[in-house]
């Protein structure tokens, strides 16, 4: 689900989780546990990416309607741990884009430190106000942190997906490159900032983002709202209406297509 491999001394997390790495509550689970076992082994820096053509297509919408308010009460808060382990990492995060970087997917290559993503064919953005639900406290945050301020209104409410290089110019996306050369980029970027004093690196980075986990601390109490308009019978109906538009098709048969990719490639959003 979340494989480990290791060039030199960078720890490359390659997620595998069926075909669009769709966050649910087990690969949020992983990801977490393996974040807490890159953070006390030898490596100097972290390199995060997807399988496949898809760095992560967000939260798999099917499984929140199939299972309903008490999955949704377990899910978000998993989820958000999961973004904020990432985000306050203490070594140097370089998120590797290979692909569709949705909702969630954004949020996780937003957590990293530095940012590059393939050329094509993906696209980046945080279409959740379009699926019907609100934003946690955690990725909202993470998101102020990284996205250049005149955007950040815009991203959210319009829900537009970017390239690459209109990623870059609105600040989600640090550099675009060529396909092929994505992850050899990405492990370059680590080497080097892991090249710096690693107790300076870390007091830094703690440093930068104080401002966003203070405010994190502070709006929690959000949170409660939220869950609740997430598990409510209104917006899995919203939800059930997005999933069928942006399939074209009902949400049975999209369920059932689903269901067939399941067996044959595990969980896909």
């Amino acid at each position: 689900m979340i494989d480990l491999e290791r060039r030199g001394d960078v720890a490359i997390l390659r997620m595998a989780h069926g075909k669009a790495n769709a966050l649910d509550l087990e690969i949020c689970d992983a990801l977490t546990a393996r974040l807490d076992e890159c953070r006390g082994s030898s490596s100097s820096a972290l390199v995060l990416t997807g399988a496949g053509a898809i760095f992560s297509a967000g939260v798999d919408l099917f499984r929140i309607v199939d299972s309903g308010a008490p999955y949704v009460r377990t899910f978000l808060p998993a989820v958000s741990r999961t973004f904020e382990t990432l985000f306050t990492f203490p070594k140097p995060v370089v998120a590797a884009v290979n692909g569709h970087a949705i909702a969630g997917g954004c949020v996780m290559a937003c957590a990293a430190d530095y940012r590059l993503m393939a050329t094509e064919p993906g696209r980046i953005g945080i279409p959740e106000l379009l699926v019907g639900v609100p934003f946690p406290i955690v990725p909202l945050e993470i998101l102020r942190f990284v996205a250049a301020p005149q955007y950040l209104q815009a991203l959210a409410y319009r829900g537009t997906t970017l390239t690459p290089q209109a990623a870059v110019q609105q600040g989600l996306i640090d550099e675009a490159v060529e396909p092929d050369r994505l992850l050899d980029t990405a492990v370059a970027v680590a080497e080097r900032l892991a090249s710096l004093p690693p107790e300076a690196f870390a007091v830094t980075k703690r440093q930068l983002r104080a401002p966003a986990l203070q405010r994190i601390r502070e709006g929690s109490q959000y949170d409660a709202a939220v869950t609740q308009i997430w598990e409510s019978a209104e917006t899995l109906h919203t939800i059930r209406g997005y999933i069928a538009r942006t399939l074209k098709k009902d949400t049975d048969d999209a369920r059932r297509a689903d269901g067939m990719n399941r067996r044959s490639s595990g969980p896909a959003s």
